[in-house]
């Protein structure tokens, strides 16, 4: 069915309504990478069975969704009405569920989730302290959203800020909204988009071209996979927008996408055909003369890749390696054509801003960071999983509030934040707010959205050694800074955890740390040392324990026992 006219787009939306809402009941199961991994496919399959043996595929309705957020409590069913939550769900459960909250409307006490502080059994999503605390705009309707419809994402408002863009606005008045909004760039520069889509639509050419950019490389990262397998449409939405705002009509749009993500291709090749065959992409959108369309690339792995030139040039079939920054790509970017970049989050906000208004978008966060961040978190913390919360919040409320706090009654040493070149946070700079600047001004970086969590008996010489190892085999090499700067400091550190480093040492690491972010050529290089030098800013007496105690103070460091005894 293609769509030629905003009042069809209207109509389909009011009839699925009313489709779906002949159903009694809704059942969705999560079907996340994380919970995939525990295997959440039986437990669907489960649910098709129970539907089929009661006969009840007419009234009530099963949903397999994107990520619920909660990873660590998956396989995850979800119930409505009631909002009844139900984590670590097996087959062998189903039949009960269905007894007590499909054709009744209690819930099983059993199954519910236990709350890891009152240990007391919560019935409802949104009165787990991880939800509650929480202002998921953007995430938050994926445990009730069928990313493979189309139809679910039309009667969520999906395309209607593509309706408003093509037929009530101008490419002018796009980019001013988003101007006004605040919004930054979500992959981890934090560039504002509006700033950015004025000098690509300002920038002479005749083809210009929109790409959406999912290459997550953060080890622990998994924002980006997310979202393309929970709400693929919301990115086809906003990029035709931005296509229109910055004139990319006459050349097109890629979402690059790590091939390592196979759920997350499948899912945004799938909305792409929709799209497509429904009149979103392709010729005479919705009737309205623009033209536009997207392909998927899918890349090979390299970190490098997340860096907008070293993309570029993958894109276009070359090795992945960066350029020098003075030629920007909103002017000679693809093929050396205007090209406007942005992380899959950052389209993701856009129809939000295009519907809602700039001001409402910047109710949310603080004054230099307006909006919702969507965040993975990870390592020695009580619930990991996807977050997203107003970038006003303090990384004490992260951890503690939302996550449950550190695992096995064990104290905080650390908060990684931003990846692998992302600075290591100690727990007395945990009133810290989330947002661009304060962490940058801490040493540390926002990034993508990658957070590590570390407790006590983490080793905070080792682990900015693990990160400048990943980064090492990671870069191109094509510039010395990076290339022989990593190789230093792996040998640097690597002797400090081993007994044989001196105090000199920490000088010659400060040293080529400098170097690297001065001459590197791009952000790899440039926010490499970041691990290293905020380790040596908040821990400089692990450092110094291991060279002159020869003691590892988390016991960690096994070389450093050897020496001692």
């Amino acid at each position: 069915m293609r769509l030629t006219s905003p009042a069809q787009l209207d109509k389909v939306r009011l009839d699925f309504l009313a489709e779906i809402a002949k159903f009694t009941k809704t059942v969705s199961v999560c079907g996340g990478t994380a919970c995939q991994a525990n295997d959440c496919r039986y437990v669907a399959d489960a649910v098709k069975s129970e539907l089929n043996r009661r006969n009840l595929g007419g009234t009530v309705r099963l949903i397999v969704t994107g990520c619920h957020g909660l990873c660590r409590q998956g396989p995850i069913i979800q119930i409505n009405p009631g909002e009844i939550f139900y984590p670590h769900v097996k087959p062998e459960m189903v039949s009960r569920i269905f007894d007590e909250s499909v054709v009744g409307d209690r819930a099983v006490e059993e199954f519910l989730y236990r709350d890891p502080e009152s240990g007391g059994r919560i019935r409802r999503a949104s009165e787990i302290p991880f939800f509650r605390k929480q202002t998921r705009t953007l995430i938050g309707a994926n445990a009730w959203r069928d990313p493979s419809d189309i139809r679910d994402y039309i009667a969520h408002g999906g395309y209607t800020a593509l309706k408003k863009a093509l037929f009530e606005l101008t490419p002018e008045n796009i980019i001013d909204e988003i101007t006004k909004s605040g919004l930054r760039g979500r992959g981890g520069g934090g560039f504002p988009t509006g700033r950015k889509w004025s000098s690509a639509a300002k920038a002479p050419g005749s083809h210009k071209w929109v790409i959406g950019n999912a290459d997550e490389g953060n080890p622990g990262a998994f924002m980006d996979g997310s979202l393309l397998e929970s709400n693929p449409h919301v990115v086809i939405d906003a990029m035709v927008i931005g296509a229109k705002a910055v004139g990319a009509q006459s050349g097109g749009g890629f979402i690059y996408v790590r091939n390592e993500y196979p759920f997350a291709l499948a899912s945004i090749e799938h909305a792409i055909k929709q799209a497509r065959d429904w009149g979103f992409l392709g010729h005479n959108i919705l009737g309205s003369g623009f033209d536009f369309d997207i392909h998927i690339n899918r890349g090979g792995g390299a970190f490098v890749c997340g860096e907008s030139t070293a993309l570029m040039a993958s894109l276009e079939g070359k090795p992945g390696e960066p350029r020098a920054k003075y030629v920007h790509t909103v002017e000679q970017g693809y093929h050396m054509e205007p090209s406007v970049l942005n992380n899959v989050e950052t389209w993701a906000n856009v129809p939000r801003i295009i519907n809602e208004g700039a001001e409402k978008y910047r109710e949310g966060g603080s004054d230099t960071s307006a909006g919702t961040k969507v965040l993975s978190l990870a390592g020695n913390v009580v619930n990991t999983g996807l977050v997203e919360i107003p970038m006003n919040r303090t990384l004490r409320e992260l951890v503690f509030v939302i996550c449950g706090g550190i695992t096995g009654g064990r104290k905080i040493k650390a908060v990684q934040a931003g990846g692998p070149s992302g600075g290591c946070i100690p727990e007395s700079h945990l009133d810290l707010t989330v947002d661009f600047d304060a962490l940058d001004s801490a040493g540390a970086m926002l990034g993508a959205g990658g957070i590590i969590v570390m407790s006590e008996d983490v080793c905070m010489v080792d682990i900015p050694r693990h990160f400048v190892r990943f980064l090492e085999s990671e870069s191109c090499g094509k510039c010395t800074p990076c290339r022989e700067g990593l190789k230093e400091l792996d040998r640097l550190l690597t002797g400090i955890v081993e007994g044989s480093g001196s105090i000199d040492d920490i000088a010659l690491i400060e040293e080529i740390c400098e170097w690297m972010r001065d001459a590197s050529l791009c952000a790899l290089g440039k926010s490499a040392p970041n691990p290293v030098l905020s380790t040596l800013r908040y821990f400089r007496d692990e450092y110094m324990s291991h060279i002159v105690d020869h003691k590892c103070p988390a016991g960690v460091c096994k070389a450093l026992d050897r020496l001692r005894t």
